[in-house]
Protein backbone atom coordinates (compact mmCIF):
# COMPACT_ATOMS: atom_id res chain seq x y z
CA UNK A 1 0.00 0.00 0.00
CA UNK A 2 1.33 3.40 -1.00
CA UNK A 3 1.42 5.76 1.96
CA UNK A 4 0.77 9.27 0.72
CA UNK A 5 1.05 12.47 2.72
CA UNK A 6 -0.95 15.46 1.51
CA UNK A 7 0.29 18.79 2.80
CA UNK A 8 0.59 22.46 1.91
CA UNK A 9 -0.17 25.69 3.73
CA UNK A 10 -3.18 26.94 5.60
CA UNK A 11 -5.98 27.71 3.09
CA UNK A 12 -4.11 26.31 0.09
CA UNK A 13 -6.80 23.78 -0.81
CA UNK A 14 -5.65 20.62 0.99
CA UNK A 15 -9.14 19.81 2.20
CA UNK A 16 -10.60 20.11 -1.29
CA UNK A 17 -7.91 17.85 -2.75
CA UNK A 18 -8.41 15.29 0.02
CA UNK A 19 -12.16 15.29 -0.54
CA UNK A 20 -11.70 14.77 -4.28
CA UNK A 21 -9.40 11.81 -3.64
CA UNK A 22 -11.87 10.37 -1.13
CA UNK A 23 -14.61 10.67 -3.76
CA UNK A 24 -12.46 8.44 -5.96
CA UNK A 25 -12.45 5.75 -3.28
CA UNK A 26 -9.09 6.54 -1.68
CA UNK A 27 -9.00 6.05 2.12
CA UNK A 28 -8.10 9.40 3.69
CA UNK A 29 -7.58 10.86 7.15
CA UNK A 30 -7.34 14.47 8.31
CA UNK A 31 -4.71 15.41 10.89
CA UNK A 32 -6.63 18.56 11.83
CA UNK A 33 -9.64 16.45 12.80
CA UNK A 34 -7.44 14.18 14.90
CA UNK A 35 -5.81 17.23 16.52
CA UNK A 36 -9.24 18.39 17.68
CA UNK A 37 -10.16 14.95 18.98
CA UNK A 38 -7.02 14.54 21.09
CA UNK A 39 -7.78 17.74 23.04
CA UNK A 40 -11.47 17.13 23.72
CA UNK A 41 -12.70 17.44 27.33
CA UNK A 42 -11.46 14.59 29.46
CA UNK A 43 -8.45 13.76 27.28
CA UNK A 44 -4.84 13.73 28.47
CA UNK A 45 -4.11 16.24 25.71
CA UNK A 46 -6.45 18.87 27.10
CA UNK A 47 -5.17 18.30 30.63
CA UNK A 48 -1.60 18.83 29.41
CA UNK A 49 -2.55 22.03 27.57
CA UNK A 50 -4.34 23.43 30.60
CA UNK A 51 -1.33 22.62 32.77
CA UNK A 52 1.01 24.33 30.31
CA UNK A 53 -1.00 27.45 29.46
CA UNK A 54 -3.36 27.84 32.40
CA UNK A 55 -7.14 28.39 32.67
CA UNK A 56 -7.03 31.28 30.17
CA UNK A 57 -7.20 28.72 27.32
CA UNK A 58 -10.35 27.03 28.64
CA UNK A 59 -13.91 28.25 28.18
CA UNK A 60 -16.61 28.34 30.87
CA UNK A 61 -17.48 24.69 30.28
CA UNK A 62 -13.87 23.53 30.65
CA UNK A 63 -13.41 22.85 26.93
CA UNK A 64 -10.51 24.25 24.94
CA UNK A 65 -10.98 27.89 23.90
CA UNK A 66 -9.33 27.63 20.50
CA UNK A 67 -9.46 31.35 19.82
CA UNK A 68 -7.69 32.16 23.07
CA UNK A 69 -5.07 29.50 22.48
CA UNK A 70 -4.60 30.65 18.90
CA UNK A 71 -3.90 34.22 19.99
CA UNK A 72 -1.10 32.89 22.19
CA UNK A 73 0.60 30.40 19.90
CA UNK A 74 0.39 32.32 16.63
CA UNK A 75 2.25 35.25 18.16
CA UNK A 76 4.77 33.29 20.26
CA UNK A 77 6.97 30.69 18.59
CA UNK A 78 8.02 29.23 21.94
CA UNK A 79 4.41 28.74 23.02
CA UNK A 80 3.64 27.17 19.67
CA UNK A 81 6.43 24.64 20.12
CA UNK A 82 5.12 23.81 23.60
CA UNK A 83 1.67 23.14 22.16
CA UNK A 84 3.06 21.06 19.32
CA UNK A 85 5.04 18.91 21.77
CA UNK A 86 1.72 17.99 23.36
CA UNK A 87 -0.44 17.51 20.28
CA UNK A 88 1.82 16.15 17.54
CA UNK A 89 2.81 12.83 19.15
CA UNK A 90 -0.84 11.99 19.74
CA UNK A 91 -1.76 12.92 16.18
CA UNK A 92 0.98 10.86 14.56
CA UNK A 93 0.16 7.93 16.80
CA UNK A 94 -3.45 8.02 15.63
CA UNK A 95 -2.36 8.24 11.99
CA UNK A 96 -0.08 5.24 12.45
CA UNK A 97 -2.88 3.12 13.86
CA UNK A 98 -5.22 4.23 11.07
CA UNK A 99 -2.73 3.32 8.35
CA UNK A 100 -2.20 -0.08 9.91
CA UNK A 101 -5.96 -0.69 10.02
CA UNK A 102 -6.41 0.37 6.41
CA UNK A 103 -3.65 -1.94 5.27
CA UNK A 104 -5.12 -4.86 7.20
CA UNK A 105 -8.58 -4.18 5.76
CA UNK A 106 -7.63 -5.44 2.32
CA UNK A 107 -4.55 -3.60 1.19
CA UNK A 108 -5.96 -0.81 -0.98
CA UNK A 109 -3.54 0.65 -3.51
CA UNK A 110 -2.97 3.77 -1.41
CA UNK A 111 -4.03 5.72 1.66
CA UNK A 112 -3.75 9.49 2.06
CA UNK A 113 -3.05 11.39 5.28
CA UNK A 114 -3.74 15.14 5.13
CA UNK A 115 -1.06 16.62 7.43
CA UNK A 116 -0.69 20.43 7.28
CA UNK A 117 2.53 20.53 9.32
CA UNK A 118 4.24 17.53 7.74
CA UNK A 119 7.48 19.33 6.87
CA UNK A 120 7.45 21.46 10.00
CA UNK A 121 7.42 18.28 12.10
CA UNK A 122 10.05 16.56 9.98
CA UNK A 123 7.88 13.50 9.27
CA UNK A 124 7.92 13.52 5.47
CA UNK A 125 10.27 10.54 5.48
CA UNK A 126 7.53 8.38 7.01
CA UNK A 127 5.64 8.40 3.70
CA UNK A 128 6.26 7.02 0.24
CA UNK A 129 4.97 10.08 -1.59
CA UNK A 130 4.37 13.68 -0.54
CA UNK A 131 1.77 15.72 -2.43
CA UNK A 132 1.66 19.47 -1.84
CA UNK A 133 -1.45 21.56 -2.53
CA UNK A 134 -0.26 25.08 -3.35
CA UNK A 135 -1.53 28.46 -4.47
CA UNK A 136 -0.05 31.95 -4.69
CA UNK A 137 0.32 34.03 -1.52
CA UNK A 138 -2.39 36.56 -2.36
CA UNK A 139 -4.94 33.80 -2.95
CA UNK A 140 -3.92 32.08 0.28
CA UNK A 141 -4.42 35.26 2.33
CA UNK A 142 -7.76 36.05 0.67
CA UNK A 143 -9.04 32.52 1.26
CA UNK A 144 -8.03 32.53 4.91
CA UNK A 145 -9.62 35.94 5.57
CA UNK A 146 -12.88 34.79 3.95
CA UNK A 147 -12.91 31.34 5.55
CA UNK A 148 -12.08 32.31 9.13
CA UNK A 149 -13.47 35.86 9.03
CA UNK A 150 -10.29 37.33 10.44
CA UNK A 151 -8.35 40.53 9.64
CA UNK A 152 -5.70 40.33 6.95
CA UNK A 153 -2.87 40.97 9.41
CA UNK A 154 -3.99 38.01 11.53
CA UNK A 155 -4.22 35.85 8.43
CA UNK A 156 -0.66 36.74 7.47
CA UNK A 157 0.51 35.97 11.01
CA UNK A 158 -1.02 32.50 10.83
CA UNK A 159 0.50 31.84 7.43
CA UNK A 160 3.90 32.98 8.69
CA UNK A 161 3.70 30.38 11.48
CA UNK A 162 4.13 27.67 8.82
CA UNK A 163 6.90 27.00 6.34
CA UNK A 164 6.70 29.14 3.18
CA UNK A 165 4.69 27.27 0.56
CA UNK A 166 7.58 27.71 -1.90
CA UNK A 167 9.81 25.62 0.38
CA UNK A 168 7.20 22.86 0.53
CA UNK A 169 6.70 22.74 -3.23
CA UNK A 170 10.44 22.50 -3.73
CA UNK A 171 10.60 19.40 -1.54
CA UNK A 172 7.38 17.78 -2.78
CA UNK A 173 7.17 14.69 -4.96
CA UNK A 174 3.99 16.05 -6.55
CA UNK A 175 2.48 19.56 -6.60
CA UNK A 176 -1.18 20.33 -7.25
CA UNK A 177 -1.75 23.99 -8.10
CA UNK A 178 -5.07 24.98 -6.53
CA UNK A 179 -4.90 28.61 -7.54
CA UNK A 180 -7.07 28.21 -10.62
CA UNK A 181 -10.60 26.96 -11.15
CA UNK A 182 -12.14 23.96 -9.45
CA UNK A 183 -12.15 22.26 -12.84
CA UNK A 184 -8.41 22.78 -13.21
CA UNK A 185 -7.76 21.41 -9.72
CA UNK A 186 -10.02 18.42 -10.45
CA UNK A 187 -8.05 17.67 -13.61
CA UNK A 188 -4.77 17.68 -11.67
CA UNK A 189 -6.24 15.48 -8.93
CA UNK A 190 -7.35 12.99 -11.60
CA UNK A 191 -3.86 12.96 -13.09
CA UNK A 192 -2.17 12.53 -9.71
CA UNK A 193 -4.61 9.79 -8.70
CA UNK A 194 -3.91 7.86 -11.91
CA UNK A 195 -0.15 8.28 -11.52
CA UNK A 196 -0.21 7.05 -7.91
CA UNK A 197 -2.33 4.06 -8.85
CA UNK A 198 0.15 3.20 -11.58
CA UNK A 199 3.06 3.53 -9.18
CA UNK A 200 1.36 1.35 -6.59
CA UNK A 201 0.59 -1.31 -9.18
CA UNK A 202 4.10 -1.30 -10.64
CA UNK A 203 5.97 -1.43 -7.35
CA UNK A 204 3.74 -2.07 -4.33
CA UNK A 205 5.17 -0.43 -1.24
CA UNK A 206 4.49 -1.50 2.34
CA UNK A 207 5.30 1.88 3.83
CA UNK A 208 8.29 3.05 5.82
CA UNK A 209 9.11 2.15 9.36
CA UNK A 210 8.46 5.58 10.86
CA UNK A 211 4.73 4.98 11.01
CA UNK A 212 4.66 1.24 11.62
CA UNK A 213 2.15 0.38 14.29
CA UNK A 214 0.20 -2.58 15.53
Amino acid sequence: MLRVALTGGIATGKTYVRQRLAARGVPTIDADTIAREVVEPGTPGLAAIAAQFGPRVLDASGALDRAALGRIVFSDAGARRELEAIVHPAVYGAIAHWLARVQRSGSPAMAVADIPLLYETGRQGDFDVVVVAACDAATQVARLVARDRIPEDEARLRIAAQWPIADKTRLADVVIDTGGSFEDTDRQVDEVHAALLARAAAAPLAGRSGLESG
